[in-house]
């Protein structure tokens, strides 16, 4: 191994170590309690060597977003790959999603909710945001002719139920029908196309 190749696997394992760190201070103590001291102190680095791997607090943030993007692209294909049918992969889907949201608030914060320079729906979108999107958009596409338009709007009603859900606005016991009324939705907004049950 080259000592370019030993460096650079080296200045992975730091940026590894910055964004898990960062996870784990999130999830117990929220991310008011992740600053690049903390993260210098946890994981026995100095801030100068944070900085070299990232340039502020948002940029770590970021990172652990793109990080949730692939967990969640994950879920999403599992919970689909384990269905039968098309409406139930959409609800199982749904369901992972809210799971998703639900259990991991730090992650879905930084992924949806802190400010970053992540961007959707660009020429420039990251593939990892990309992959997340397409992984609801293959459950929601053979219900609808625009399927951009439908999944973001999935993706929208998702994301609200989880916010709501969240902060207590929603009962956790009718989550199961919020889904149901989301999935009906998507379903009958293709009714008028054929090949669409």
């Amino acid at each position: 191994m080259g000592t370019a190749e030993r460096k650079g696997r080296e200045r992975a394992e730091r940026e590894h170590r910055i964004v898990a760190a960062a996870r784990v201070i999130a999830e117990r103590e929220g991310w008011d309690a992740v600053t690049v001291r903390r993260l210098a102190d946890e994981i026995e680095y100095s801030q100068p060597v944070l900085y070299s791997h990232f340039a502020n607090r948002d940029a770590i943030v970021a990172a652990v977003a793109v990080d949730g993007f692939q967990e969640l692209r994950a879920v999403l294909l599992e919970a689909a790959s384990k269905s039968k049918g098309r409406r139930n992969a959409l609800k199982n889907v749904a369901t992972a999603y809210l799971t998703f949201a639900l259990g991991r608030p730090a992650l879905y914060d930084a992924m949806f909710i802190l400010p970053t320079d992540l961007r959707f729906a660009e020429a420039g979108t990251r593939p990892e945001l990309r992959a997340a999107f397409e992984a609801l958009a293959a459950v929601v596409a053979p219900f609808c002719d625009d399927a951009a338009l439908a999944t973001e709007t999935f993706w929208a009603a998702l994301h609200g139920l989880a916010a709501l859900e969240r902060s207590g606005r929603n009962r956790p016991s009718a989550r199961g029908e919020r889904i149901a009324l989301v999935v009906r939705a998507i379903v009958v907004s293709g009714k008028g196309s054929p090949a669409r049950s």
